[in-house]
């Protein structure tokens, strides 16, 4: 018996970051009566779910509770325990898991895998060219003016990406990542990438390892300051719909890039079952490829699960059953922003420990927590990224003005974000 049958399945969520509040979120809107564990959860996730006191990255302990308890579902939401082979593991004791295999989630795990997949396949994206030698990869960028994108090879919580606009830069960035060990062995590989202009669009495709179904598409950002200056975090703020991503072009993409690399992964005997992140440039020539990610993405998951038209739960089961193509998903009716409020140093060392004030006031929209814990009674930072202030309206303005207000009235000691998420897609002026 599936998981959409069952009116109170058991389901555990891995994670604990403001993408997995909203799957947590999300599943308890689709079954009330579920019983949902998240490993190890938040501040925030302790609304909708009862928290474990193991770790994402646990993966003998997370087994060894799937063991004993049996759930119905496991919901894997970061990259490193699917890159670690926690699905694998799962699936060896007969537990259902969500998300990609090992294999499969090399596409994440590995830069020169997922840079040589689209090479081979002939997926619009950019140049690029890896590289395992310090030197070969440094008289690679010393002539080059136009800019380009460095890579750590490996998975380094989304800051393993470095955009260089002169060769200085480049080589300064190729020596912290291989000469300094800066993302330990993930950058002693390193991908340089052609740095292309244009906006950024976020596809999420739901696969069963043969069907695909997208289930969002979103803009999201990752400078953390305004304008798009500054360092890459790992995402401070995300809407949805995109007005300039219509539906001819969606189709282009699903038809130039999510289906062809789902169908070599799954030639290559490494089938794709879960959410395939695609981020793409949309570029004069159409959009290109710069990353894929083998989880759904964070803040993306904020703004695409609140205005979802489907059942989750159902998508769920029917990914992992092999019976996606029998589902239906409808456009979105509504739209969401999300602004992510920040510790002060972010995405450098921040303070944790501060009391968050004002969540308790919010009466419209949704918070999702990121980086909280509860202390003595109070909810406290504990993470760069300290939550997801979303916004959800008939229209992208009236979203918009929603999550700024909400997140203008949680206060603590650095409280930081940026003031131009959406604006580009009202036509705001934005600083640059």
């Amino acid at each position: 018996m599936g998981i959409n049958t069952q009116p109170a399945p058991k389901l555990l969520v891995v994670g604990g970051g403001g993408r997995e509040h909203g799957i947590c979120w999300r599943l308890r809107q689709d079954r009330p009566h579920a019983e949902i564990f998240c490993a190890p959860g938040n501040a925030g996730i302790t609304q909708v779910a009862r928290t474990l006191d193991i770790g994402a990255g646990d993966i003998d302990d997370l087994v060894r509770w799937a063991r004993s308890e049996r759930p119905d579902m496991v919901v894997v939401g970061p990259e490193d325990p699917l890159i670690d082979g926690l699905v694998d593991a799962l699936q060896a004791i007969g537990v259902p898991a969500f998300g990609p295999t090992r294999r499969a989630a090399e596409i994440e795990g590995s830069k020169a895998f997922s840079s040589a997949l689209v090479t081979r396949l002939g997926v619009p994206a950019p140049a690029h060219e890896t590289f395992d030698d310090v030197d070969e990869a440094l008289a690679y960028v010393e002539d080059e003016p136009r800019g380009v994108v460095v890579k750590a090879d490996g998975p380094a919580l989304g800051k393993g990406v470095i955009v260089c606009g002169t060769p200085e830069e480049a080589d300064a960035a190729i020596r912290r990542m291989m000469v300094d060990g800066a993302f330990g062995a993930s950058g002693a590989r390193v991908v340089v990438q052609e740095l292309l202009h244009g906006p950024e669009l976020s596809v999420l495709a739901l696969s069963d390892g043969t069907s695909f179904r997208t289930i969002g598409v979103a803009r999201d950002y990752k400078r953390i300051g305004d304008g798009d200056r500054g360092p890459n975090t790992g995402g401070v703020g995300s809407y949805t719909p995109v007005p300039d991503a219509p539906a001819a072009l969606v189709a282009r993409v699903e038809r130039e890039v999510i289906a062809p690399v789902l169908a070599e992964l799954r030639a290559e005997g490494r089938p794709y079952v879960g959410v395939l992140f695609a981020g793409l440039i949309l570029t004069a020539e159409g959009p290109k490829v710069i990353e894929f990610n083998c989880r759904m993405g964070d803040p993306e998951t904020q703004v695409v699960l609140p205005v979802l038209q489907g059942d989750f739960v159902e998508l769920i089961d029917a990914a992992v059953s092999g019976t996606l193509d029998r589902t239906n998903i409808g456009p979105p009716q509504q739209a969401a922003v999300a602004v992510v409020v920040t510790s002060a140093g972010y995405p450098g060392p921040s303070e944790s420990g501060l009391p968050i004030d004002g969540l308790d006031a919010v009466d419209r929209g949704l918070v999702f927590h990121a980086g909280t814990e509860r202390q003595d009674g109070a909810v406290r930072t504990a993470g760069g990224r300290v939550l997801a202030a979303v916004g959800i309206a008939d229209d992208l303005g009236e979203a918009r003005d929603e999550a700024y207000a909400i997140a203008s009235s949680i206060q603590f000691r650095g409280a930081g974000y940026r003031s131009d998420i959406a604006a580009d897609a009202l036509g705001m002026a934005v600083a640059s």
